[in-house]
């Protein structure tokens, strides 16, 4: 209505047009106004639980996964606190009081080689600072970036009890882990064992599951032979003619470094093995191979050409079946130095396949799992000690001692030292290397510093699985009880617990809570004293886990206990211990929370992580897990499905984000995107976002501006009384509501947001608000059906803003207070009931076969504009002709209002739709083309009443 709808006298009727008027801007400038919005909050979360309890709410806990206290927020972050804040202020908007702690992790390696590295830029190496100092340098570290990212956090609108945040670092907390491992320990689910653990030799400890990841590696691979030397007793003489050439048997590996470790050799016991003897090698190649025709091997039948393939041999022999029970054989290098003289037995071991390599698994007891498994259910019970904690052979290793393994120091950190190559030099020397090669294959590295790690003995403290306590037991019991969104994490986890072998909760570190316990040095048991420990606990408690490393053995002992007797040990736990334990001290035992809690949240690794970590703690501890339901999310990539990396410059930085466009456009990704997959975001992404936001917020902005001056008087009550547009977008309403509310309880807020923004895109904008935009600029204000229009706009923009509040806050908020100043926070409302008499499916389903004839009508509409036929929407006359069809009932129906047009005829059995002009003139204030008109005051007869009324009014 841009044109100035004047009388033939000249009068001006604009000002009795009801346009939409609001301050509400059509540009969000969220950038700016969220920080306003965020400081007018204050409190906000204090705030909506003190509403919450005063008003007797059910209480719903959602306990967070601590993040690492270390570095600016990454997407990643976003990601994850985004999903929680929907979880926080959905279950508020459902009229819970919901208990949600934000918590750190401050304990551990990267924290640590910070600050060895700050000391190192003065010139002051780790071993000549004070533990006290280094670990306050630590603590003032994790302090800061605790700080940094509360902020940043807040900045992305995430409520919480920020001033009661919890971090794993703080003397209170400290104790409370403290208190929780000597559960353990008294319980006896605690012991020491001598086993090979996964060690890095570059952080200089040992490593558990959680903190291995697997990358592709290029290794040295090779064959090698150890002759047999003799069998037992019992073996049959005629098994191998010793007097035509003595037989070795062929083992492959990928870590020659561990030969010099070598105490035996499995076999598979159901394996068929053969004795082969070599005829012939290939011919012409650039080497000589070390296979020798007359050498006779033992092997797995299914893998001897294999083998022969990579020794370069050509023609062989199988010269009779071998039952290797019972044979022994000599140590590859025992030829070199005397000190690997000992016998090499052969051993029965399950874990033995014919699948690859020689059907023969090299067997080093120090530096395998199953090594180490075998080795034991053979009776053995000496552990060589091979490899230092520096990633070195020891000194008392023949032809090895010193050699480094991994590289610990220099540009070469993390590689692979001068080990493998020396020990196959040896094998060559020795005559017992049969083949090399190399190969590609998932290798361990350690998951901070991005470092291969090895498999070595040492003595480490294990809470056990098995056993009279039966933790394992417990905990797949628990998951069993435990509801799983996904609900595939269940089988996830439950096959990691099953299969995963006892935690390996010590490390060799300086920054962390200790193992505060004593050891008796006589019986190599830890002390039991609950004095002792009461002790131990308050010192901690009052003077942060240093006072273990700081005060004398004394003040714990006290007088009943000889010092001397007793080592004191200063092993640090493992940082998942730690973060297992934070049920204990954040929620347990709280008056305004609960144990268990409702819902643990994190990324789908964490199955690994803390929701292991912390039901195996609580299982070991409390007999069942701390949480009732686990949600897991996936993890963010670029656009194109590749992982961030720096490196790479794939990486979207949320503050950046925030910064350009607001947190309600990166909150409103997290809301479309499907979490429980790996989601993609990048420039284009967001800026389908944005587009998507753009929309929405016209809607609120249009439901704003139509509902300017609304108050209760004009409502209507009666739904007799309301047209059947309004009867059917109100029905929409009722069934929208349903859906939100069962979305939001199941925590899939992708089903709240897509139907939500598709009823503003469809039933709202392209529907709704353009066949009512007439009634609400045009009717009287007192007409029956301008007051529903408004009442039901009213009732539309009250569910809208409260089902978006999780979402998109800062723009429901910016809404809400709009309207209503006085009203208090959007955040604090609850989803208002919506009446059962509004659910009409005859409604629905009847403007189901509308909106058929209403594509068939646009669609003829559109063609007569492109032909010139008619302009504006009024200009068709009474004369068009949409079909009447059974599809498209028109009782109680204006099909000229359905269809936007001046006038419509609708007749029975036509199939096609007719567009004629209409020839009444123009109605100067609504445009339409009525035969109604007057000459007089250019108006149609309602325009003319609505005039009147108004003049009246004034």
């Amino acid at each position: 209505m841009a044109d100035a709808p004047q009388t033939p006298d000249g009068r001006d009727y604009r000002d009795t047009v009801f346009l939409p008027d609001t301050p509400f801007p059509m540009r969000g400038g969220l950038p700016k106004k969220e920080p306003e919005i965020l400081a007018a909050w204050g409190d906000l979360y204090a705030d909506l639980r003190k509403q919450r309890q005063a008003e007797g709410a059910p209480l719903f806990v959602l306990h967070d996964g601590p993040p690492y206290a270390n570095g600016d927020i990454h997407i990643g972050h976003a990601l994850n606190k985004t999903l929680k804040d929907f979880v926080v202020r959905s279950q508020f908007l459902l009229g819970n009081d919901v208990d949600y702690v934000p918590g750190w992790d401050c304990h551990g390696l990267p924290i640590e080689w910070k600050i060895e590295e700050q000391f190192r830029a003065k010139a002051r190496r780790k071993d000549e600072v004070s533990k006290a100092e280094f670990r306050q340098a630590c603590r003032d570290y994790a302090a800061g970036w605790i700080d940094v990212q509360r902020e940043q956090f807040k900045r992305l609108g995430i409520v919480g009890n920020w001033d009661g945040r919890y971090a794993t670092m703080d003397f209170a907390t400290e104790a409370a882990i403290v208190k929780e491992f000597h559960k353990f320990k008294n319980s006896g689910q605690l012991y020491r064992g001598s086993k090979p653990v996964m060690w890095s030799p570059v952080e200089r400890t040992a490593l558990a599951d959680a903190e291995i990841e697997y990358h592709e590696h290029n290794s040295p691979t090779i064959w090698v032979k150890f002759p047999v030397t003799g069998a037992t007793d019992d073996h049959p003489d005629d098994l191998l003619a010793f007097r035509h050439a003595t037989p070795a048997i062929v083992i492959w590996t990928t870590t020659p470094w561990t030969i010099p470790a070598n105490r035996a050799i499995s076999y598979g016991p159901e394996i068929d093995y053969g004795l082969y003897e070599v005829t012939a090698l290939e011919e012409g190649l650039e080497f000589e191979p070390w296979a020798k025709p007359g050498d006779r091997l033992i092997l797995a039948d299914k893998l001897a050409e294999e083998v022969f393939k990579a020794a370069k041999i050509a023609g062989w022999t199988r010269v009779d079946a071998v039952n290797p029970s019972g044979l022994e054989c000599a140590h590859p290098l025992a030829a070199l130095h005397p000190g690997f003289g000992y016998s090499v037995p052969l051993l029965a071991g399950d874990h033995v396949t014919d699948e690859a390599g020689t059907g023969f698994v090299h067997t080093a007891p120090g530096h395998g799992a199953d090594d180490y498994e075998v080795w034991r259910a053979h009776g053995h019970h000496e552990i060589p000690d091979t490899v230092d904690p520096d990633g070195a052979y020891y000194e008392h290793v023949p032809l090895f001692g010193g050699l480094k393994v991994l590289e610990t120091e220099g540009k070469k950190t993390g590689k692979f030292g001068p080990a493998n190559p020396a020990v196959m030099e040896k094998l060559i020397e020795a005559g017992t290397l049969l083949a090399r090669g190399r190969m590609d294959h998932s290798y361990p590295h350690s998951w901070r510093s991005k470092a291969p790690v090895i498999f070595r003995n040492t003595p480490q403290w294990f809470v056990r699985l098995d056993g009279e306590h039966g933790l394992r037991d417990k905990a797949l019991a628990a998951i069993d009880a435990t509801t799983f969104h996904p609900a595939g994490g269940r089988n996830r986890i439950r096959s990691m617990v099953e299969t995963r072998p006892d935690w390996l909760i010590s490390r060799q570190r300086a920054w962390g809570t200790p193992l505060a316990m004593f050891v008796d040095r006589q019986t190599g048991q830890p002390l039991h004293d609950d004095a002792v420990d009461a002790r131990i606990v308050e010192a901690v408690q009052a003077e942060g886990a240093d006072a273990w490393f700081t005060r004398p053995d004394s003040d714990f002992l006290g007088a009943g206990h000889d010092p001397d007797r007793y080592e004191k040990v200063e092993d640090i736990l493992d940082v998942w211990f730690d973060s297992g334990c934070t049920h204990a001290f954040t929620i347990e035992g709280r008056a305004d929370s609960k144990w268990p809690a409702d819902l643990y949240l994190e990324g789908s690794d964490q199955h690994r992580g803390w929701f292991q970590s912390s039901l195996l703690e609580a299982c070991g501890t409390r007999g069942r897990a701390p949480y009732e339901a686990v949600l897991t999310h996936g993890f963010t990539l670029d656009e194109n499905g590749e992982k961030m990396s720096k490196s790479k410059g794939n990486t979207v930085n949320p503050l950046t984000v925030i910064n350009e466009s607001g947190a309600d456009i990166l909150r409103l990704w997290v809301s479309v995107v499907d979490y429980a997959e790996d989601q993609r975001i990048g420039k284009q992404i967001l800026q389908t976002t944005v587009d998507a936001y753009r929309k929405l917020r016209n809607t609120v902005r249009y439901l704003l501006g139509a509902l300017n001056g609304f108050d209760e008087a004009e409502r209507l009550t009666d739904l007799d009384q309301f047209p059947p547009l309004e009867r059917y977008i109100l029905h929409r309403l009722w069934e929208l509501d349903g859906e939100v509310r069962a979305a939001y309880a199941r925590y899939d807020f992708q089903d709240v947001v897509r139907p939500v923004l598709e009823f503003c895109s469809g039933d709202l904008s392209a529907l709704y608000f353009d066949i009512r935009k007439d009634s609400l600029y045009c009717d009287r204000p007192d007409s029956l059906k301008r007051r529903a229009v408004r009442t039901v706009m009213d009732e539309v923009f009250t569910r809208l803003t409260a089902w978006l509040a999780p979402l998109t806050p800062f723009t429901m908020e910016e809404a809400w207070t709009t309207r209503f100043p006085e009203a208090g926070s959007n955040c604090a409302r609850v989803i208002p009931a919506t009446p059962a008499e509004w659910e009409n499916t005859a409604e629905a389903a009847r403007w189901a076969k509308v909106d058929t004839v209403l594509e068939e009508v646009n669609d003829a509409l559109e063609a007569a504009r492109r032909d010139k036929l008619i302009g504006g929407a009024w200009t068709p006359g009474p004369r068009s002709r949409p079909p009447q069809t059974p599809s498209a009932p028109s009782d109680g129906l204006d099909p000229a209002e359905v269809f936007r047009t001046s006038g419509a005829e609708l007749s029975a059995g036509e199939t096609a739709v007719t567009v004629k002009v209409a020839d009444a003139p123009k109605c100067r204030r609504c445009w339409r083309r009525m035969p109604d008109f007057s000459e007089s005051s250019g108006l149609c007869g309602r325009c003319e009443d609505a005039v009147a009324a108004i003049d009246a009014g004034r």
